[in-house]
């Protein structure tokens, strides 16, 4: 069984909870629906990266979310083998603001989730990607804020979605790019992948 690393941060979030009844329902409400606020980000990303006409930075708008979904994926067996708990199955006495569950916690998917949408991005525009950034981070705490994670849990979360994100757009960067030469090629695709014209195309 993992146990906190570093004990002290979890009381202290739990506490400032407690102190806080009137941010409830929006860090719930944050931590239940932020993907939406992922989804709008993948989709300025998308745009940004369309009105570039370059395709590495397109191809980083297309990783960003695939990267997502193989960030998720390769996290179950982590999240399997480690077995870390909640802190509510460890802790009877914290306050919780979400409905408890038997599954293991580190690292945590939303965290990964996150993580990797923000590196991603940020490989698109460092100014999306900062906004990503800061997008995963309330996540993060929010996560730790309703009782669902301990702070280890979300940290390591970050880390596994950034370093799947960087490391996956750099492994995939070359097909991505090929694919999307070749897409460009057809006519229903084009007006999807860039706002440049024909011409400009051919050039290319």
């Amino acid at each position: 069984m993992l146990h906190d690393p570093d004990p002290r941060w979890f009381p202290l979030i739990n506490e400032f909870a407690r102190d806080t009844p009137w941010l409830h329902p929006v860090m719930i409400g944050y931590a239940e629906y932020a993907i939406v606020v992922f989804a709008a980000l993948l989709l300025a990303g998308w745009w940004i990266a369309r009105r570039s006409g370059d395709l590495n930075v397109l191809a980083a708008a297309v990783w960003a979310p695939l990267g997502a979904l193989v960030a998720v994926a390769i996290n179950q067996p982590i999240v399997s083998a480690i077995n870390g708990p909640r802190p509510y199955a460890v802790l009877p006495d914290i306050l919780v603001l979400v409905q408890r569950g038997s599954d293991p916690s580190f690292p945590s998917d939303y965290a990964v989730l996150a993580g990797a949408i923000a590196a991603g991005l940020w490989l698109v525009s460092d100014r999306l990607g900062a906004v990503a950034l800061l997008a995963a981070a309330m996540m993060a705490f929010a996560g730790v804020y309703i009782g669902a994670d301990y702070p280890h849990d979300v940290l390591a979360g970050l880390a596994v979605g950034n370093a799947v994100g960087v490391i996956g757009l750099w492994a995939t960067r070359p097909i991505l790019v090929r694919l999307l030469r070749r897409a460009e090629q057809i006519r229903l695709l084009r007006r999807a992948l860039t706002v440049h014209d024909t011409a400009e195309l051919a050039s290319r």
